[in-house]
């Protein structure tokens, strides 16, 4: 009886996890390969810097990143609860409405890129772009380049509104931003500038 007891329980446990788990899913591996995507293509793929592997720890990373037996079993038991639907959700980046600003951030980004290189402007925490060095602008290109600032981030925001909306949920823009925001960074050149937690570095 007792027996039964924990299975009804744990059958129960494992029904919530998995309800809870589709309905605030965010595909956040999807996500990041679609924002790399966009990235590549607005920026060029001269301008893409991979991120550097991590995996060069031969056996012994192999080792640690393999589950135990017991959370094998949990994985399985928790994926045959979990909708196959769920499982498989992509991030649609291929509306028309996706595709034009994609095409103007990529126009715009030759106007951009002297500025990322000399530091003149940088990548923020929040998936936009500031002024950085003002210094490092000509005083008759500065309205120039504010304009340019004030344009990108528009059409950033922009982008990753419609991304949400082409993907029928919309509560996922602070997601995609975030996700965004982590992916310009790590593609960034070397050289530029960017903030995180409160402070400019440069890559």
């Amino acid at each position: 009886m007792k027996l039964f007891r924990w299975l009804t329980s744990s059958f129960a446990g494992l029904m919530l996890v998995s309800c809870v788990t589709i309905n605030i899913y965010f595909p956040a591996a999807a996500a990041e390969k679609a924002a790399d995507r966009i990235i590549e293509d607005v920026w060029g793929p001269a301008e893409v810097s991979q991120p550097k592997n991590k995996e060069d720890n031969g056996v012994e990373q192999q080792s640690l990143n393999t589950p135990s037996q017991t959370q094998q079993v949990a994985i399985r038991v928790l994926d045959w609860f979990i909708s196959p639907a769920a499982a498989e959700v992509n991030i649609n980046v291929s509306s028309p409405a996706i595709n034009a600003i994609q095409t103007k951030m990529k126009q715009r980004h030759n106007s951009l890129k002297p500025y990322y290189n000399s530091g003149a402007i940088g990548l923020t925490e929040n998936g936009l772009i500031v002024i950085h060095n003002a210094k490092a602008i000509a005083l008759k290109d500065r309205n120039k380049v504010n304009s340019l600032v004030a344009d990108e981030n528009n059409d950033r925001k922009a982008l990753y509104a419609e991304i949400a909306r082409a993907n029928g949920h919309p509560e996922w823009q602070a997601d995609i931003q975030s996700t965004f925001a982590r992916r310009w960074v790590g593609n960034a050149n070397k050289g530029w500038w960017y903030q995180s937690a409160g402070k400019w570095l440069q890559k």
